[in-house]
């Protein structure tokens, strides 16, 4: 690996970094919040309603974003139903919030790259303005699509992501019972669908659908 890889690799990571801690941080805060307002105080006294990405960091998720460039997680927030009126439809909105709060939040930073090309345009090579703004319209556009990764791949009805939580609120008492007894097999049906690519059939239509909505081929 030449000098010209590394230095390229590491100009990649320094421009989806900031996309990925504000996605996993606005992902794991409204799952919090929404638990919070249903009655559970468990995130607020744990520390994790908060915008400091650092308290939602996973060394193991962080670590994968590094190597892949683009998918990685946090530290889930706690949550106790317990605490909740609803056990079933409440723990189904605040595994909602997660992914809704990143489809926000990339439409957000759509919003604002598009916002920014229509009244400064993008700089041609000879602008002073070039060394600020082409790496901040790529970290714009980057954080749109890992917003947009981050809920569609949570949205996949597998344990534990917040898919497999959705689809349990929605199912009847009995087949719920029944769809959560696959929880401990969540995390081997995942490395399957990883490694046979299955996983690529199931979330790349949508993520292409939505990025390509929110950039229109930027």
């Amino acid at each position: 690996m030449g000098n010209m890889d590394i230095f390229q690799i590491i100009q990649r990571i320094v421009l989806i970094v900031p996309g990925f801690l504000l996605a996993i941080t606005v992902h794991e805060l409204a799952h919090g919040y929404i638990a919070y307002k249903f009655g559970d105080p468990t995130a607020k006294l744990a520390g994790r309603l908060t915008f400091n990405p650092i308290s939602h960091l996973d060394p193991i998720g962080t670590i994968i974003l590094v190597v892949t460039q683009m998918i990685g997680w946090a530290k889930p927030v706690p949550v106790n139903p317990r605490y909740f009126k609803n056990p079933r439809m409440d723990m189904l909105w605040v595994s909602l919030g997660g992914p809704a709060a990143n489809l926000i939040t990339a439409a957000i930073l759509a919003i604002i790259l598009h916002v920014m090309l229509f009244m400064i345009g993008w700089p041609t090579a000879s602008d002073a303005s070039a060394l600020i703004l082409k790496p901040l319209y790529r970290m714009l556009g980057a954080g749109v699509s890992i917003n947009v990764v981050l809920a569609v791949f949570n949205m996949i009805p597998v344990p534990p992501l917040d898919g497999s939580k959705i689809l349990a609120g929605l199912l009847p008492q009995r087949q719920a019972y029944e769809f959560e007894k696959l929880e401990p097999y969540g995390f081997i049906i995942l490395i399957v669908l990883i490694f046979t690519n299955a996983i690529n059939y199931i979330i790349i239509p949508p993520i292409n659908f939505i990025t390509n909505l929110l950039l229109g081929g930027l």
